[in-house]
């Protein structure tokens, strides 16, 4: 099948559309994406893919086609030209695509109107869009805290309640989302089906002996947890902070935060005004070198705001978490907890409850249930996430829309 992918983020940034494209790529099809200028989580357009370098490229048997964008910087207006930029350049170029295509997905993260590209190229050459939903919007807005009473709630309603509206089909990456769709938006007459995220390859693969001895700052017979990823406002990283100036008085927890985002100056400020020596910050670093922190762990931590909006979704961390087989301790509620719960893999409290939490992470040293939760994570993955499971499903929907038999 020929397939043209539209989503505004892609290879250098770390999204796993890169490697579902990939897969697809190698199973035959031919894959063609639509994206916009690396930026994220930076804020500006990394070097190498300014000046228009790089703007069509092949990359691992995938065709990359950058469209312009401004970078998303650290403001709310220059994230909004980010996002505006992205969806006007990106249909310019959907339209005056000469390449024909069997079918059209859509990897919508936020914003929303990533999506507008597709649609305008459906609209030309009569093709059907399967859209993989990880961010509700404008549930999104609501989260990040604009009230569903404003003015730029409700128009963002309507916005995207017409672009839903558009997909032929709509896979979602949490069940609760099935339900907000038809809910809250009265998307009735759309096929919506729950299409959970998978892990890459290597957290599912062994990590070898000589790998495990690079592993970075572990310390050694004492208790070391890993959050791994993006760290700004909805993550609640500083839930993280407030749970370690808790334990602050054992000499034998650390915690390693891996990642990058807007809250990140603020997470290390407010360790370094607690004083906190078993705090360790390690920025963005490669994919390839997260099976190190993994290993390190004795468990992994999830953390999200309190906030109802947020319930719905499953951060994509928590396959990679499960599929390594480590323990996951949350402070998090709705789809995630559910989740953590049902595969018996970890220990769960209310979101932004850093006393419970810090409760929790001090029972869990103090408890021998470090392997059955490991063991039941990988379990529950391999059950329920794994990508051949997804990679397959995926190119089913894929067919089906696209009317050929490729698969």
């Amino acid at each position: 099948m020929k397939i043209l992918v539209v989503c505004q983020y892609y290879y250098p940034e770390p999204f796993r559309i890169t490697d579902i494209c990939e897969s697809l790529a190698k199973r035959g099809h031919d894959v063609t994406v639509l994206t916009g200028l690396p930026n994220y989580p930076e804020g500006s357009i990394l070097d190498g893919y300014r000046n228009g370098k790089k703007r069509n490229e092949i990359l691992n048997g995938v065709k990359i086609l950058r469209c312009f964008e401004i970078g998303r910087g650290n403001t709310s207006l220059k994230l909004f030209l980010n996002y505006l930029s992205y969806a006007i350049s990106a249909t310019i170029k959907a339209l005056l695509l000469k390449e024909r295509f069997d079918v059209v997905l859509v990897n919508q993260l936020s914003p929303v109107m990533m999506v507008i590209p597709a649609i305008a190229y459906k609209k030309k050459h009569h093709k059907k869009i399967l859209l993989y939903c990880l961010d509700l919007w404008p549930d999104s807005l609501a989260a990040g805290g604009v009230k569903e009473q404003s003015i730029i709630y409700k128009i963002f309603y309507k916005i995207s309640k017409w672009i839903y509206k558009h997909a032929d089909t709509i896979m979602v990456t949490s069940s609760m989302f099935v339900d907000y769709f038809k809910s809250t938006l009265k998307l009735e007459d759309i096929e919506i089906r729950h299409l959970p995220q998978y892990a890459e390859d290597l957290f599912t693969e062994k990590v070898s002996d000589e790998f495990t001895k690079s592993t970075i700052s572990r310390q050694k017979d004492k208790f070391n947890f890993v959050f791994a990823g993006n760290v700004g406002d909805i993550q609640s990283v500083e839930t993280i902070i407030e749970a370690a100036k808790e334990l602050k008085s054992y000499s034998n927890i650390y915690f390693h935060i891996v990642g990058d985002g807007s809250k990140l100056k603020e997470c290390i400020q407010l360790s370094n005004n607690y004083g906190l020596s078993s705090v360790m910050f390690y920025g963005r670093r490669p994919i390839g070198e997260m099976p190190q922190f993994y290993e390190m762990a004795d468990a992994m931590l999830i953390t999200l705001k309190d906030n109802k909006n947020l319930s719905y979704t499953v951060p994509g961390k928590v396959q990679s978490y499960m599929a390594f087989g480590k323990p996951i301790i949350g402070c998090i509620n709705g789809e995630t907890r559910r989740a953590i719960e049902e595969s018996r893999c970890g220990l769960c409290c209310e979101a932004e409850d850093y006393k419970s939490f810090a409760s929790l992470i001090s029972k869990f040293c103090n408890s021998d249930i470090k392997d059955d939760m490991g063991s039941n994570a990988r379990k529950f993955y391999f059950e329920n996430y794994s990508k051949q499971k997804f990679m397959s499903t995926l190119e089913v929907e894929l067919n089906n829309l696209g009317g050929k038999n490729h698969v």
